[in-house]
């Protein structure tokens, strides 16, 4: 009679104990500064009005979670590149050992890029394709690790590469494929939004340490811009065929892709 009395006690202690572990843990969750935010709870849109340069048009459509962000730019840079030829107030030389491919020139582009102001994570996830996968802050297109044929970069390719990591295409589109001196080096800073609305940073993470990545090439964590935590990208640490170049962004998006017109 004792023992089973014992046993009844004791089952009841046990369940008193997780009743207020589980709550005492839901508290700190709830309370706890920089706690994660599922994906699809946060929004970007203040962000992107006070991120994205003068140069990128912004619109906004629909309302609440289901309302999405229009950016339009003509895809220039605003900062020096030989790519501006010289006699340009913004031209400088080549890095040394570099030189322009056949597209020595850009040009103006069209674009227009609509992403969810609430990205969320995609049930299935798609590769990253040529061409404008997203925009910086100053409304250059961003590209992933890939060239005409779907083929990775090489080291020939990245010699045609200014200070920037960039380049035009054939169609005199210039585009960033790395970090760069005018965007981010071997610092955390914003670089700008990918086709799914998540954003993507430079190499460290807002406590100054390069974080562990996923295989999308981003983690879930708090950073400058949203504190309570977002999904979010951040270029590769890996010095990309010992170039000094690090790539913005390989493999697939981590949430669903917008559109990106030209």
């Amino acid at each position: 009679m004792n023992k089973v009395k014992f046993s009844i006690f004791g089952l009841s202690l046990l369940a008193l104990s997780v009743i207020i572990f589980s709550c005492k843990k839901g508290s700190m969750s709830s309370g706890s500064t920089g706690a994660i935010v599922s994906t699809g709870a946060v929004s970007i849109t203040s962000v992107v009005q006070s991120k994205f340069t003068s140069a990128v048009t912004i619109t906004t459509n629909g309302s609440g979670n289901t309302t999405s962000i229009t950016l339009k730019s003509n895809g220039l840079p605003d900062h020096k590149t030989p790519y501006w030829g010289v006699g340009n107030a913004l031209y400088e030389a080549f890095p040394l050992g570099h030189a322009p491919n056949v597209n020595a020139t850009m040009i103006a582009q069209n674009y227009s890029m609509t992403i969810p102001s609430n990205p969320n994570e995609a049930s299935s996830k798609e590769a990253t394709s040529l061409g404008e996968i997203g925009m910086a802050l100053n409304g250059v297109a961003l590209f992933n690790d890939r060239e005409g044929g779907n083929i990775p970069l090489d080291a020939l390719t990245i010699k045609t590469f200014d200070a920037s990591g960039a380049h035009p295409a054939p169609p005199k589109n210039y585009h960033y494929h790395t970090t760069g001196k005018y965007t981010s080096a071997d610092d955390a800073k914003l670089i700008g939004f990918l086709r799914d609305g998540f954003p993507i940073y430079g190499r460290k993470d807002t406590t100054g340490v390069y974080p562990t990545l996923d295989a999308y090439g981003g983690h879930s964590g708090p950073t400058q811009n949203f504190p309570d935590g977002i999904y979010h990208y951040h270029a590769s640490n890996v010095n990309y065929l010992n170039t000094g170049y690090y790539i913005l962004k390989a493999g697939s998006y981590y949430g669903t892709k917008g559109t990106f017109t030209n």
